[in-house]
């Protein structure tokens, strides 16, 4: 009942997102109810259940628990700033996906960093993204000399530097491309954002820089890896040296897992399976049969999005210390195929991204309805 209504799930978000004394009064309020009527551990236990021993994890607990409950006195960017790193000239879909699924999941601010060509095509999709056309690629300084090459780079470095503090987590490889001079700026911009402890999230071409320079997230924990079958069967190869292996995937998985250094990887499949290099678990509920292009774009920033808040639960004495990129890799996965299988319902053989991502609201509020209480908002 407290977790339908959002109360459960919003406890451990109002210390981190709210300074103020009329915050927590809100805060000790909700916890003497929950405290009185459930018992002081419920919160601790029903996490704990979600992420038992068992390979299936129970998504829409995690959802529950992860999601923030609304407070009106929070202020704009506390509820999650997501940056997304790709678009050039070939791809302008994949990024707007990544990052307009972000904020229609609930993240308050989401930008694209992206080549020149790529950003007013980004910018005529939606009015709600911040598009930053600051991305270069090598057919625009063919002419230029190494040294100037070089400072283009670090020109183009020194644009995202100015953003970096404000990320709570980066998509990186949405319609990115594979140029190699644009890969190189990327590069650089993975070494800043572990400078700063910024989490990042790569899927699509960002999983090919990673392939071929492993180093770039070797033992990074706040890493997470998004690959599909092809891009999990070359990483396999690279990493371990083998081939897929489909009858022990757990244990491969967590194998890889374990030999980049304990990052998390979310394997695509018909069950989502997710690993640290500890721990597996798996996501198999709802899902639908359409497979249209996309939908990965719309999990890595779903990811990013649970991920960021899971960091922000993880800073409550009263939380458990569950690992934040998984227990984003479950949420994301859990509402992506809830979406997708409404979207099913409602689309069927004409079901696109764009239907998806329209469902996303809809199936989060099912799982966790947004109510704010009168209390709140006086």
């Amino acid at each position: 009942m407290l977790a339908k209504h959002g109360v459960i799930s919003g406890l451990g978000r109002l210390t981190s997102h709210s300074p103020s004394s009329s915050s927590s009064t809100v805060l000790r309020r909700q916890l003497f109810l929950v405290r009185t009527l459930c018992g002081s551990k419920i919160h601790r236990l029903k996490l704990i259940r979600a992420m038992s021993s068992t390979s299936e994890a129970d998504a829409e607990s995690v959802l529950r628990t992860v999601t923030p409950s609304l407070d009106p006195k929070r202020h704009k960017g506390q509820a999650g700033k997501i940056a997304v790193i790709g678009g050039c000239r070939e791809y302008t879909g994949a990024p707007y996906f990544a990052a307009i699924s972000a904020l229609k999941i609930g993240a308050d601010l989401s930008h694209v960093f992206c080549t020149k060509d790529a950003a007013p095509v980004i910018k005529s999709y939606s009015p709600e993204l911040i598009v930053h056309p600051v991305l270069e690629e090598s057919y625009s300084i063919s002419q230029y000399s190494e040294e100037d090459k070089r400072k283009v780079q670090d020109k183009v470095l020194g644009e995202v530097d100015k953003w970096m503090e404000r990320f709570d987590c980066l998509v990186i490889g949405p319609g990115l491309g594979r140029d190699p001079f644009l890969l190189e700026c990327v590069r650089r911009i993975m070494l800043l954002a572990k400078k700063f402890n910024v989490p990042f999230v790569v899927d699509g071409d960002g999983l090919f820089l990673v392939t071929n320079s492993i180093d770039l997230v070797k033992s990074y924990p706040l890493a997470v890896l998004t690959p599909n079958v092809n891009e999990y069967k070359r990483l396999v190869q690279k990493v371990l040296n083998c081939e897929v292996d489909e009858q022990n995937a757990d244990d491969q998985l967590r194998s890889l897992a374990k030999q980049i250094g304990g990052v998390t990887i979310l394997r695509k499949g018909k069950s989502d399976l997710i690993s640290n290099g500890e721990t597996v678990k798996s996501v198999s509920i709802y899902g639908s049969p359409r497979r249209c292009g996309g939908q990965g774009d719309i999990l890595s920033g779903g990811v990013a999005v649970f991920l960021s808040w899971a960091q922000q639960l993880k800073s409550d004495s009263e939380s458990p210390s569950e690992n934040p990129a998984i227990l984003g890799c479950i949420a994301a996965s859990g509402l992506l195929r809830k979406a997708a299988s409404l979207a099913f319902t409602k689309h069927k053989r004409s079901t696109l991204t764009s239907d998806i991502i329209e469902c996303l609201g809809e199936s989060l509020e099912d799982i966790c309805p947004a109510s704010v209480s009168a209390q709140q908002m006086s």
